[in-house]
């Protein structure tokens, strides 16, 4: 029973979308309203099952509500997936298609980019749909919306190296970035461009030689990333790489990257701060993204402005981690209170 799913969460609304005359498989969950309408990316991935997709989607939306909530942000949290391949020659019809399920729910949910579905795609998106941001035609021509994301990264890893090293720079720091994706890319030239040195991987070769030749970057296969000798791990990539597996494996002392749901479950958290690795909540630091781009939603449209706002996250990422070792608790659950607490408030 859909009820019983162990990814349901109170959930306001899930609703299947479908269109045979495109092979069109989507979901859509919006988790909560509470705070305002729900705001959440659209991700179009070939899952290997509806089920799979409808854990990521409730997983997904579950996280949007408190990433929003602890970004201060007036939005509550949904999220989107369709059940196809990214380099599928159908995706803008799978896009149009798609749109027009998100326009019936008349604002209650906003969405925009995630994993193959990037800027230009979310323009599809609004040929028959209101409530898209994050498009491409909303800023100047080279922009990806996605940097609001990648520079929340950097602003994190920043916070997490003051607690863990108590260091200000991050001159030399060892960092590897698992996906490099638009926003892990984005994130390896702002740590490269700051100094520290990287380890990076991707299921994609050429992204790989890209960060090699323009950031010096040391390169290895994707199922050792996280077992890299060096001081920051960033997961960037799919969700769930925190687990019973790979956390006894980890070297780095500090875990800030840009992926969601980055522990496989909630007591991930406590493993690693069983372990002593600062480990700055996921939907904290990717926060940026949505921090940067949703202002069309509820104010004016400003890139300065999102840019100062995204860097206020420092504070409420070394409010959580000292929290999280003066209580000696998982940060996990710090932010998971602070957002439930503005949820209810």
């Amino acid at each position: 029973m859909f009820f019983d799913h162990p990814d349901f969460d109170s959930h306001e609304q899930v609703l299947f979308c479908h269109d045979p005359s495109v092979g069109l498989h989507g979901i859509i969950a919006l988790h909560s309203t509470a705070l305002g309408p729900a705001a959440g990316g659209c991700r179009m991935h070939p899952y290997s099952s509806v089920d799979d997709a409808l854990t990521d989607v409730l997983r997904l939306s579950k996280g949007m509500t408190y990433k929003n909530a602890v970004a201060g942000l007036p939005l509550g949290g949904g999220k989107s997936v369709i059940i196809a391949d990214p380099e599928d020659p159908r995706k803008p019809e799978l896009l149009r298609a798609f749109s027009k399920h998100i326009q019936s729910l008349n604002g209650r949910y906003w969405t925009a980019i995630d994993i193959g579905v990037g800027p230009a795609d979310a323009d599809i998106l609004a040929e028959n749909c209101d409530f898209i941001f994050a498009r491409a035609s909303q800023y100047e021509p080279g922009f990806n919306p996605s940097e609001f994301t990648a520079l929340g990264g950097f602003v994190g890893i920043k916070a997490g190296a003051e607690v863990a090293f108590q260091r200000q720079d991050l001159q030399g720091l060892r960092v590897a970035v698992q996906g490099l994706g638009a926003t892990g890319y984005a994130l390896c030239k702002h740590l490269h461009n700051a100094g520290a040195e990287l380890t990076v991987t991707d299921v994609k070769d050429a992204s790989i030689s890209r960060v090699v030749s323009e950031f010096g970057a040391k390169a290895v296969q994707p199922d050792q990333i996280h077992a890299a000798d060096v001081d920051v791990f960033a997961p960037c990539a799919l969700g769930a790489g925190l687990n019973d597996q790979t956390i006894p494996e980890i070297k780095a002392r500090l875990i800030c990257g840009l992926a969601n749901n980055q522990l496989a479950s909630d007591h991930h958290g406590a493993m690693l701060t069983d372990a002593g690795i600062v480990y700055v909540p996921d939907y904290v630091v990717n926060a940026g993204g949505v921090m940067g781009a949703s202002t069309v939603i509820f104010s004016e449209t400003s890139r300065e402005a999102s840019v100062e706002r995204i860097e206020g996250l420092q504070t409420t990422i070394k409010e959580i981690l000292s929290r999280a070792k003066t209580e000696g608790r998982p940060s996990s659950k710090i932010a998971n209170e602070m957002a439930a607490e503005l949820i209810c408030a």
